[in-house]
C-alpha cells in the first residue's frame, strides 16, 4: 500500500497539474489590482478601476455558477481550454487596448472573469479524481497551499510590473500565463470517470442545492478574509499605527495560511467535517474580532497570523465537506458553485464594510463584518445539522 504522505504526491500528474493551476490562478489573483493600476492615470481613474474590478468579480461569480454546472466529465479538458483561452484573449484585449472606452474595458473585464469560471472546479476535480483516495485530503491541502502562495505573490507582481514597466504590463502577463495554462492542459488527463446515475435521476441544480450549508459556511469564511484585507489599513490609521504595516501583516496572514494548509493535511483530526468547520469558523472570527478591538500592533499581528493558520484548515474542510455531501458526478459543478458563492461572500462583506466605514470607525466595521459571519455560520450549522439528521451527510472518512 502506498504511504499516504505528501511525498506520495510528487508524481508527474500532480506536478503537471500544479504548473497548470498556478498559471491559471495567477491572472485571477492579479486582476483586481491590475485593473485599478491600468486606468489610475485617467481622470477619475481610481473610481473606474474599482468599477472594472467589481465587473471582473461579478463575471467570476456568474461564470463559475453557470459554466461549472455545464462541465462534462468526458470533455472536461476541451471545456476548460475554451474558457481559459477566452479569458486569455480578454486579458490580452485589456493589455493591448488600455485606452479603449470604458464600456469596452468593462466588457473585456467581464469576459476575463466569466469565461474561465469552470476552471477552479474542473482543475480541482482533475487533481482529486486522479490520485489515490487516501491522498485526497493531502492533495486538497497542497492545492490550498499553492493558492495561498499565488495570492501572496500576485499583488507584488502586478504592482511591480505596473510601476516598473507599464500600466498594461500586468494584463499582458496575465494573458500569457492563462494561454500557457491552456497548453498545459494537454499534459493532464482529458477528464474523469463519472456516472450521472449516481444522482438517482435528480437534476444537477437540485443536487447542488442540497449542499447549501457548505456553500454558506464558505461564504462566511471568505467574508472574514475580506475584512482582513480591506479594513486593515483604515484600522491601523485609527490606532495611530503606520499604515505601511498593512502589507507585512497581510503577507504574514498569507504565509500562515500556506503553512496551515500543509499542517491540516499532516494528520486526521477529530470530529465530523461540519464540526471542524464550525469550530474553525468561530476561532477565525474571534481572531479577526481581536484584531479589531485590541489597539496593539503585536496583538493585531498575532491575531491575523493565527487567523490565517486556521483559515487554511477551514478551506480544506469545506472542499472535503462537498465530497461528503455531493455524488461524484456533481463534484466539479459543486466546487465551481462554491467558488461562485465565496466570491459573493467576499463582495457582500466588502460592501458592508464600505457602508459601515462611511458611518462609523474601522473597528466597528470589523465587528459588523464578524457579526455577519456569525449569522452565516449559524445558518450553515443549522443546515448541516439537518443534513446529518436526515442521513445525507456522513462523518469524515480519511
Amino acid at each position: 500500500m502506498a504511504a499516504h504522505t505528501y511525498r506520495a504526491l510528487l508524481t508527474r500528474h500532480v506536478l503537471s497539474w500544479a504548473g497548470v493551476a498556478a498559471a491559471a490562478r495567477m491572472p485571477v489573483a492579479m486582476a483586481p489590482l491590475a485593473l485599478v493600476l491600468l486606468v489610475r492615470e485617467r481622470p477619475g481613474g481610481y473610481v473606474l478601476g474599482a468599477e472594472l474590478a467589481a465587473v471582473y468579480v461579478v463575471g467570476e461569480v456568474i461564470g463559475a455558477a453557470l459554466l461549472g454546472a455545464r462541465l462534462r466529465p468526458d470533455r472536461a479538458r476541451r471545456h476548460l481550454a475554451g474558457g481559459l483561452g477566452a479569458g486569455a484573449a480578454a486579458f490580452a484585449g485589456l493589455g493591448l487596448l488600455p485606452g479603449a472606452p470604458d464600456l469596452v474595458l468593462g466588457a473585456f473585464a467581464f469576459v476575463a472573469g466569466a469565461a474561465p469560471g469552470a476552471s477552479p472546479g474542473g482543475l480541482r476535480t482533475l487533481l482529486t479524481e486522479h490520485v489515490d483516495p487516501g491522498l485526497v485530503t493531502k492533495a486538497l491541502s497542497a492545492e490550498a497551499t499553492l493558492s495561498y502562495a499565488v495570492w501572496a505573490v500576485a499583488p507584488a507582481a502586478a504592482g511591480g510590473l505596473a510601476f516598473g514597466v507599464a500600466p498594461f504590463a500586468p494584463l499582458l502577463l496575465a494573458a500569457g500565463l492563462m494561454a500557457l495554462s491552456v497548453a498545459g492542459l494537454w499534459a493532464l488527463p482529458p477528464g474523469w470517470r463519472s456516472d450521472p446515475a449516481d444522482r438517482a435521476g435528480v437534476p444537477m441544480l437540485r443536487t447542488l442545492a442540497a449542499a447549501w450549508p457548505v456553500y454558506v459556511s464558505g461564504a462566511a469564511a471568505m467574508s472574514l478574509l475580506a475584512l482582513a484585507e480591506l479594513v486593515l489599513p483604515a484600522l491601523l490609521e485609527q490606532r495611530h499605527l503606520a499604515v505601511g504595516w498593512s502589507g507585512p501583516l497581510l503577507a504574514g496572514y498569507a504565509l500562515a495560511s500556506a503553512a496551515g494548509s500543509l499542517l491540516y493535511g499532516l494528520r486526521s483530526w477529530p470530529g465530523r467535517l461540519g464540526t471542524q468547520s464550525l469550530v474553525l469558523l468561530l476561532a477565525v472570527a474571534a481572531c479577526v474580532a481581536a484584531a479589531g478591538v485590541v489597539p496593539l500592533l503585536g496583538v493585531i499581528a498575532a491575531a491575523l497570523f493565527l487567523a490565517g493558520l486556521l483559515q487554511a484548515g477551514l478551506q480544506v474542510t469545506r472542499a472535503l465537506g462537498l465530497r461528503a455531501v455531493l455524488p461524484p458526478s456533481a463534484l466539479a459543478a459543486g466546487y465551481s458553485m462554491m467558488y461562485s458563492v465565496v466570491g459573493a461572500g467576499y463582495a457582500a462583506s466588502a460592501s458592508l464594510s464600505g457602508v459601515v466605514l462611511g458611518l462609523a470607525t474601522p473597528s466597528t466595521a470589523i465587528l459588523a463584518g464578524v457579526l455577519l459571519t456569525l449569522v452565516l455560520t449559524a445558518a450553515a450549522a443549522a443546515g448541516e445539522l439537518r443534513l446529518v439528521r436526515a442521513g445525507e451527510c456522513a462523518p469524515a472518512e480519511r
